[in-house]
């Protein structure tokens, strides 16, 4: 059970603040409700981008690292299609530097050509070595834009293509920023050794006056429901054959999605798991295989992804998935193995947990999906979960003309 209390500052800021009187640290979390979804489709990867921007310092503090090292912090962030994340832990007693710099970066960065193309190249750098000069790097390059043709899914947090960042002027950065990282675009978290009433004050004195709104959301384009199967078949220099099958599916938002998750996990999360069992253990045909739901805030997908053992043909591979996720479309899944599924849920959650920043993050993506009491409602929601429901749910995603499947070939 996760303690909180919730309030809103006069600018629209949702503060969140978890007391744990066991720890000496304080975690302040802010999450951004900006990701790759928000993006203009002709200027793709600027939530990523704003992910390195946000370091190179703020109208006040000309870096943002020294100073919270000082303090005895650390900090990260990530992002991904629906929301940025930005992070720092360090003692309770210096909480304030962490409201000192996390305040300034969100009342404006300090813009300048120099900060945009030392960020512009880290960002181009890392778009080369991740995902065009590392085997299988650009999988979801290619994944993306088969499985989604309207929803922003379709490109990857990395963006569409380098052109993208490489001809971003320092107007459109200006104008993403002062566009989504608002206070009342955001939802902030802080976490551990803390008192409530300290915290509400710190938020006030260092949050409580930046007054930019957010504008109105854009309505995110609807995807079709899939009516046919689609195929891509790439060469790369690669070691070993791959495949990559994706399903339309739940959002994380939706009901269904713990049943859906369940679902892929019963088919995939262990050595005792349907996929592994068949295809890896007894066909031998997999080296490996998985099945695992991608949880977007939007209509996602179920991914069914492996690599195959050298001479097995790429249909045959294919061909032997469909029949495994066949069997969960019409024979009830076994209550051990539910149960199975649901006991490595728990443990996940609860292991989670342990950790401060953990909870932070869990509290702030709740919020954002309309409750942060959540976090202490998932276990109960998985655990209601049917084998009658995991059926019903297979049925619905494993259907041919709802799959969109990538053969990812070695060109030795």
């Amino acid at each position: 059970m996760i303690s909180f209390s919730r309030h809103i500052l006069s600018n629209g800021l949702p503060l969140i603040v978890h007391e744990d009187p066991s720890t000496p640290l304080a975690t302040v979390n802010i999450l951004y409700k900006v990701g790759a979804r928000d993006e203009d489709p002709s200027r793709t990867g600027f939530a990523h981008l704003f992910e390195h921007l946000m370091f190179g310092g703020s109208v006040n503090i000309p870096e943002y690292d020294g100073p919270l090292q000082i303090a005895g912090g650390d900090n990260n962030a990530f992002t991904n299609n629906d929301i940025t994340n930005y992070y720092c832990t360090l003692p309770a007693n210096n909480l304030e530097t962490a409201f000192w710099l996390e305040s300034d970066r969100m009342l404006s960065l300090a813009f300048s050509e120099k900060s945009l193309e030392v960020q512009r190249q880290v960002v181009i750098e890392e778009f080369k070595q991740r995902y065009l000069n590392q085997p299988y790097g650009d999988v979801w390059l290619l994944l993306r834009p088969l499985a989604y043709k309207v929803h922003p899914y379709q490109w990857a947090t990395i963006g569409k293509e380098i052109s993208h960042i490489e001809e971003a002027t320092l107007q459109d950065v200006r104008d993403f920023f002062f566009r989504y990282y608002t206070p009342d675009n955001a939802v902030m978290v802080v976490a551990g050794g803390v008192k409530t009433t300290e915290v509400v004050e710190l938020a006030e004195k260092w949050f409580g006056t930046i007054q930019r709104k957010f504008e109105k959301r854009l309505t995110y384009p609807q995807e079709p429901v899939q009516t046919e199967y689609r195929q891509l078949r790439v060469e790369r220099d690669i070691p070993f054959d791959s495949i990559y099958m994706a399903y339309h599916a739940c959002s994380r938002l939706d009901d269904d999605f713990y049943s859906t998750d369940l679902m892929t996990d019963v088919l995939s999360r262990g050595k005792s798991s349907r996929l592994y069992n068949a295809l890896v253990k007894e066909k031998k045909l997999f080296s490996d295989v998985q099945a695992y739901l991608t949880g977007d805030f939007d209509k996602g997908l179920v991914v069914v992804e492996g690599k195959l053992i050298k001479g097995v043909s790429v249909e045959t591979a294919e061909a032997a998935i469909v029949e495994e996720l066949e069997k969960i479309t019409t024979t009830f899944v076994s209550e051990v193995e539910l149960d199975r599924a649901k006991n490595k849920v728990e443990s996940t959650i609860e292991f989670s947990e342990m950790d401060l920043s953990g909870r932070a993050l869990a509290l702030a993506i709740a919020d954002y999906m309309g409750d942060p009491d959540l976090v202490n409602s998932e276990l109960k929601r998985y655990a209601a979960v049917t084998k009658e429901q995991v059926m019903n749910i297979a049925k619905q995603v494993f259907r041919k003309e709802n799959c969109s499947v990538l053969h990812y070939l070695s060109m030795n």
